[in-house]
């Protein structure tokens, strides 16, 4: 009989190293409704090992419940818990009262909302050494804006749904249909801006069998938006009298970011339809294209206020945020994506080191300020933020 042999028994171990925090508060803000994050999106997360904190409440704008979150990991909290995590998400722009409560050293994901930014608030993420990033400047490794421009496409094609549907309501619209019917001539769609909102507008509208026309004053980009779309969308540059004539007879107008901004004063305002529907879903202050306009943001309006008939021309803003639902799920995609590249840099500072696009996201950074828009907000002058990551 052999001798039992003594072997040496695995043990458990630790490599120490803790769980990043990931915050999300509520936007707590009436004109922005979208959310970060899906349940499916967090779920995914917390197998990355994240532990996530979620403010009670925070979700509902989405329509979902706190319940959905918490199966599959997410810690319900408190704002103030929310706000004390290594990385917090809040879309909109932080209130002087929300930054006091970040850590030294927080990770703030955001949208830069250059128009809506507090100096006071800007000055206590300094005073903080918070890093703060917006989302709708990190660009990925072929230029594009993966964050920016999932929700142009999403404020586009929600523009001209919204329309379709503010037509067709019999009581509120005109009852009528965006594209015609044999024997009924279609309804007009002028869309200002060739770029992913204005494009998305115009596939959607053409789709519908609506008529579409496009102006922009970058031919090159314009015509490249023609060779997608197809000639069913008429292309045209910002020729006054053109565009002057395509306003007067357009039942929708969507207004999108151009390389110069265009302005639509009283006088052409005055000729437009009737109940025309214009939407600016430029990043300039809400209403600017229209400046004679009332504004109407669709963040938090109520189907009278939305009501074309209710006041004679009104100009519609925020449509992304009338779909917040959407727009939580297209962000919960590309949030993903970039944990994962940070994760692979093994931490931001490494991320923004090696990752020019995501270190022009930058706005604030350890205590200074390192995007120039910002930078006047607080009277102060920008720095470029590779001085400081060569010495991190």
């Amino acid at each position: 009989m052999t001798e039992p042999i003594t072997q040496e028994q695995p043990c458990a171990t630790s490599t120490g190293r803790r769980k990043l925090t990931l915050g999300l508060p509520s936007a707590a803000t009436p004109n922005e409704r979208r959310f970060p994050l899906t349940p499916e999106g967090a779920a995914l997360l917390v197998e990355r090992g994240f532990e996530i904190r979620m403010q009670a409440g925070a979700a509902e704008v989405i329509h979902f419940s706190d319940d959905a979150y918490a199966r599959v990991g997410v810690m319900i909290t408190d704002r103030r818990t929310a706000f004390t995590s290594d990385i917090v998400i809040h879309l909109p722009a932080i209130s002087a009262r929300d930054a006091e409560c970040l850590r030294p050293g927080t990770v703030l994901l955001s949208l830069l909302h250059v128009a809506h930014q507090s100096e006071r608030a800007i000055r206590q993420l300094l005073n903080r050494k918070v890093i703060a990033i917006a989302l709708d400047l990190v660009r990925d490794p072929e230029g594009h804006f993966p964050f920016a421009d999932i929700l142009s496409e999403i404020d586009g094609h929600a523009a001209v749904s919204l329309a379709a549907a503010l037509l067709a309501d019999a009581v509120h619209g005109k009852g009528i249909l965006l594209g015609g019917i044999p024997g009924v001539v279609p309804c007009e769609v002028t869309v200002l801006g060739a770029g992913i909102a204005a494009r998305a507008a115009a596939r959607a509208a053409a789709g519908l069998g609506a008529t579409v026309r496009m102006f922009d004053n970058d031919v090159y980009r314009l015509r490249k938006a023609i060779f997608e779309l197809g000639n069913g969308v008429i292309g045209s540059a910002l020729h006054p009298k053109v565009l002057a004539s395509a306003l007067r007879s357009a039942d929708v107008v969507v207004a999108t970011p151009t390389r110069h901004p265009v302005e639509i004063g009283y006088d052409m305002v005055a000729e437009m339809k009737r109940g025309v529907i214009a939407f600016d879903l430029t990043d300039r202050s809400a209403g600017e294209v229209f400046p004679s306009l009332e504004s109407v943001d669709l963040a938090g309006a109520s189907a009278d206020e939305c009501s074309p008939l209710h006041r004679l021309r009104v100009c519609y803003v925020n449509a992304g945020s009338a779909v917040p639902r959407s727009s939580a799920m297209a962000l919960s995609n590309t949030l993903l994506t970039f944990f994962d590249d940070i994760m692979v840099c093994d931490g931001l500072t490494n991320a923004l080191k090696f990752n020019q696009g995501l270190s022009r996201a930058a706005y604030t950074f350890l205590g200074r300020v390192v995007n120039p828009d910002i930078a006047r907000v607080v009277g102060q002058r920008s720095v470029d933020i590779n001085l400081f990551l060569q010495f991190t």
